[in-house]
């Protein structure tokens, strides 16, 4: 059964609950969302508030995905450009699929869910993302139509000794 979205859901008890099991779950299933394995809710709540924060103040937008038992499944955020000459792409930030529906579409359907709200904001050309090299995200991600623009190497440090590309990814909307 396909996931429902919403863009900008409220948010409430549910919703933040939802979202952070998401996260800590994602995270310690290897996914690179952030953090790397082990982490805890606690440890992952700081920058969801900072998501949070960023909503409130209308600089980031929540993407859902709920599945068929109408828990949170999948997220994306969109976060607006604020850079004067840049605000007409906006990036697209902590891309997460549950790991107990991975493998079913879904990842594809939240990107064609995000790609769908990016062309619904006034002025916005292109959406702009960056995955974890290491990870194989970019050929998924080129897959749904994202161009890979740069790497940047050693970027992301996981732990001493074990430092991974930073690749820069857009997807034109016009």
């Amino acid at each position: 059964m396909p996931l429902t979205f919403h863009l900008d859901p409220p948010v409430g008890p549910d919703l933040r609950d939802g979202v952070l099991t998401l996260w800590t779950d994602v995270t310690n299933a290897g996914g690179a969302v952030g953090f790397v394995p082990p982490a805890t809710a606690e440890q992952i709540r700081p920058e969801f508030v900072r998501h949070l924060v960023a909503m409130a103040e209308g600089r980031a937008r929540l993407l859902v995905g709920y599945d068929e038992e109408g828990a949170v499944a999948a997220t994306a955020f969109l976060t607006h450009n604020t850079h004067r000459l840049m605000r007409h792409w906006i990036w697209l930030y902590t891309v997460m699929v549950h790991p107990r529906h991975q493998g079913k579409g879904y990842g594809r359907d939240l990107l064609a869910a995000a790609e769908d709200a990016a062309r619904s904001l006034e002025g916005v050309e292109a959406v702009r993302l960056t995955c974890r090299g290491g990870t194989g995200l970019e050929n998924f991600y080129a897959s749904c139509g994202y161009k890979e623009v740069g790497r940047v190497p050693d970027a992301i440090r996981l732990a001493p000794d074990d430092d991974r590309e930073d690749i820069m990814m857009v997807l034109p909307l016009r």
